[in-house]
């Protein structure tokens, strides 16, 4: 797999703590001392004016090390509830920033607290504008019927890509499909299943195992980017980029969260604001016929009903925050300006 990024990277010792036996719990706490000592290191060496954290447990030996320094730190939480990490380090910052205002009762502070932002979650600038016709040519779509996007991040959501592949026949006749699937060996099987499609309803359908975000694909091809502005509705789950890129593209959806971590409380946000409708994972093809299970009965009545999905576009468009990136790198400069950087 060709690398994505050119960041540079530099490892220390981290262990999760939380759920472990005596055994585990004694490996995670030496590894933990190894990361604060490695971390020390680090800050020495590169001399930070200020350090910015996005959560998980590999960030606590560097938080730890650097309060012990003297190093302004930020720490950012782009999901509506935090995890235990990210609530011990919230104690531990100079300043915690927050995707959406929702989050800051989950970390106990209240709103305006002068410790805190609400900053929104960066983006690529290009999905607030783009040219739907443009995107759709990049597919290879029509442009008199609608498109449903489904996704499911870089790994893809094999219960999502599994109901898909049940409904595939139904929802061709209804809408084109553009279809990320991930990169863990579902695109074979969906292929097949959409080999046995007549030809009418293959030509509506487009997978791809993984798009890029738009700077690394050919010009004039589809990207995700274009993938988004091609659309006229999302399904996908719900996970913190969906908080921003959704609004950013003015995009109703039927949200799918990931039932083992805090996708709900995301997909709540925009169920709240009316900018997406929400179906548990478990509950996707109900219990009879997949046509009349949740999912396809959502997605159906969203293709057909084009005022609601404009109402939905609306309110999502609303919750965007195009100058997340900014609001978040001006915060860090400020801490930096506390320590002279």
């Amino acid at each position: 797999m060709a690398q994505e990024s050119a960041l540079p990277f530099r490892g220390i010792p981290a262990a999760a703590l939380r759920g472990r036996g005596p055994v585990g719990l004694a490996r995670g706490l030496g590894a933990l001392a190894r990361g604060v000592a490695a971390a020390r290191r680090l800050l020495a060496e590169l001399r930070p004016a200020a350090i910015l954290g996005t959560g998980g447990y590999v960030c606590v030996p560097l938080f730890l090390a650097a309060r012990a320094r003297g190093v302004p730190a930020m720490i950012y939480l782009p999901d509506v509830v935090p995890g235990l990490a990210v609530r011990l380090l919230s104690r531990v910052a100079d300043l915690t920033a927050v995707n959406v205002e929702d989050a800051l009762q989950h970390l106990g502070f209240a709103a305006g607290h002068p410790r805190t932002i609400v900053a929104g979650y960066p983006v690529r600038a290009e999905l607030f504008h783009q040219d739907r016709a443009a995107c759709r040519r990049a597919f290879g779509l029509d442009e008199g019927s609608p498109v449903a996007l489904v996704y499911g991040g870089s790994r893809g959501a094999r219960s999502v890509n599994r109901a898909i592949a049940a409904l595939l026949p139904d929802l061709l006749q209804a809408c084109q499909l553009i279809h990320v699937c991930g990169r863990e060996g579902d695109e074979a099987w969906l292929r097949e299943a959409a080999a046995r499609l007549p030809d009418g309803l293959q030509r509506r359908y487009t997978l791809f195992p993984y798009l890029a975000s738009g700077d690394r694909e050919p010009k004039g091809q589809g990207d995700m980017v274009r993938a988004f502005g091609a659309a006229d509705l999302a399904i996908c789950r719900s996970g913190a980029s969906t908080l921003a890129e959704l609004p950013a593209a003015g995009l109703p959806a039927v949200l799918v969260p990931y039932p083992y971590v805090h996708q709900d409380e995301n997909a709540d946000y925009l169920v709240r604001r009316g900018a997406a409708v929400k179906v548990a994972d478990a509950a996707m093809l109900g219990t009879g016929r997949p046509q009349d299970g949740p999912l396809f009965q959502q997605v159906i009545r969203l293709l057909r009903d084009e005022h609601e999905r404009q109402r939905m576009a609306e309110r999502s468009r609303a919750l965007a925050r195009p100058d997340a990136a900014r609001h978040l790198a001006d915060a860090l400069r400020g801490l930096a300006a506390r320590s002279g950087g």
